[in-house]
């Protein structure tokens, strides 16, 4: 049953928020040497009281506030709460990295937190401007934390590279939503498509502002050819980095293309579902294709991001049938995907944890001998990602194909399927690595207990999903409907 709230109380996980940040930054100023763990601690406590509040301020709330600016649903709270606990996962991870490094300070959380901040903001966008604004915080954000390991040239490198990118995609971004401002006279999401409806025929400003949009959409989903700065930000910058780009961001991404195309443009999606169904290939052929050459982990880890949004930009394509929900499907497989990509890089920080950068696919060469556990865990996130049945990977795929072949997109089904065994190899080859190759002579060192506790769940969770998807998935129709 749906209920309302005061407008107080609707903002109050963004206010929590943004209030523990102030707090955090603070408190940081006294704290000295091993002192900064507290930091750390404050800033994991602060994105799980943001959380809580999150469910119970909202779980059943449907209403728009703000002048028509900020909406208030179901699908904001799935999508924070997925987002809050991710982030909190990346905190756990990134501790002893950070610490080995001495670069345990507050300013990586408050960062981190700010982005956080703007990726609640663009799920609850109902207005262009609330979008646009919410795309800035996170951005501005990913910018300072790329170059965040500022002894790092690699970092500095992509930080610039990523900023140049970003900064005129946000400008292609802004300037097509001016052309649709100028066509509907409003920045609300809900009278644009009103607008939209009523006029007839359509002004050629309309799709030309909508290919605008859709190019920074792509941008910040990674997809191609907007997929450049994937790869040189998760390789260049410091792993702890790639880790929160990597998982967090893409669920945001997804909720930026639900909030702005979905529920704005849905009543022409046939003029731009043809415009994704061609990102979404070259997404799949160039992101499997060049992931098979890389022998850096991180880059591999890279392009494999942008073979996954290949699917789920395949979900948007589908949109609704009578059948299948194309929507429902991206929405879960950009979940899954999120809680393996983070999986994958906790492995790779922990195998860093002895002081250099773990980056080579060799570094994982004998680790079933070294670690059996973490070696486990790797391969149920290779095989997840590979799309092995009984795993939450395979799932995920199999609604997106699914979706496809009830949407009678047969040929796209077969290349997509065709795609996703060729994309298993370079997975398979991690676990030959793993489990066939010879071990190094050094023992890996002990991880924090609370590492080994999320490790432990990040597998559980890839197998539960997996093996019983079918409570995720009414979850994530809920949302939806």
């Amino acid at each position: 049953m749906e209920r309302e709230i005061p407008v107080f109380m609707t903002l109050a996980p963004e206010i929590s928020l943004l209030a523990s940040a102030a707090i955090i930054l603070l408190i940081d100023l006294f704290l000295k040497g091993k002192q900064k763990v507290i930091s750390y601690w404050l800033s994991v406590i602060a994105l799980l009281i943001a959380m809580i509040i999150t469910v119970i301020t909202q779980i059943a709330v449907d209403d728009v506030v703000l002048s028509g600016t900020y909406k208030v649903d179901i699908f904001g709270v799935v999508l924070k709460t997925t987002i809050l606990f991710i982030v909190a996962g990346v905190f756990i991870y990134s501790r002893t990295y950070l610490e080995v490094r001495e670069l345990l300070r507050g300013e990586f959380f408050i960062l981190a937190i700010m982005g956080t901040l703007g990726m609640m903001i663009l799920i609850a966008a109902h207005s262009l401007i609330t979008i646009y604004l919410g795309i800035e915080l996170l951005s501005l954000s990913m910018y300072a934390m790329v170059v965040y390991c500022r002894e790092k040239h690699s970092s500095i490198e992509s930080g610039i590279k990523y900023f140049i990118m970003g900064a005129v995609a946000s400008g292609v971004l802004l300037f097509g939503m001016s052309l649709i401002y100028g066509v509907a006279g409003s920045l609300n999401i809900f009278e644009i498509r009103e607008a939209l409806l009523s006029t007839k025929p359509i002004p050629l400003a309309v799709p030309f502002g909508l290919v605008l949009m859709i190019i920074g959409v792509a941008f910040k989903f990674g997809a191609v050819p907007f997929h450049m700065w994937v790869p040189d930000v998760y390789h260049g910058s410091a792993t702890v980095v790639g880790l929160y780009v990597g998982t967090a961001p893409k669920v945001a991404a997804f909720a930026l293309a639900m909030r702005l195309l979905v529920e704005g443009f849905g009543a022409i999606h046939t003029q731009w579902a043809d415009i994704f169904i061609v990102l979404a290939i070259l997404s799949s052929v160039v992101g499997n294709l060049v992931a098979i050459t890389q022998n850096n982990i991180k880059r591999m880890l890279g392009y494999s991001a942008v073979a996954h949004i290949g699917f789920i930009l395949m979900g948007f394509v589908t949109g609704e049938t009578d059948v299948t929900n194309g929507y429902l499907s991206s929405m879960f497989y950009v979940i899954v995907y999120s809680i393996m990509a983070a999986g994958a890089f906790g492995i790779v920080i922990f195998l860093s944890d002895r002081g250099f950068e773990s980056g080579e696919i060799d570094d994982f060469k004998g680790l079933r001998s070294r670690n059996r556990w973490v070696a486990f865990i790797m391969l149920l996130i290779m095989l997840s990602m590979a799309g092995m049945p009984g795993t939450a990977g395979f799932y995920a795929k199999f609604l997106i194909i699914q979706s496809l072949v009830d949407a009678n997109m047969i040929w796209l089904a077969i290349l997509f399927v065709v795609f996703a065994v060729v994309g298993a190899f370079y997975y398979l080859r991690i676990i030959k690595c793993m489990y066939f190759d010879n071990a190094y002579k050094e023992a890996l060192p002990d991880s924090r207990f609370e590492f080994r506790i999320l490790l432990g769940v990040n597998g559980i969770v890839i197998l539960g999903f997996g093996i019983f998807p079918d409570g995720v998935i009414s979850l994530c129709k809920m949302a939806l409907f």
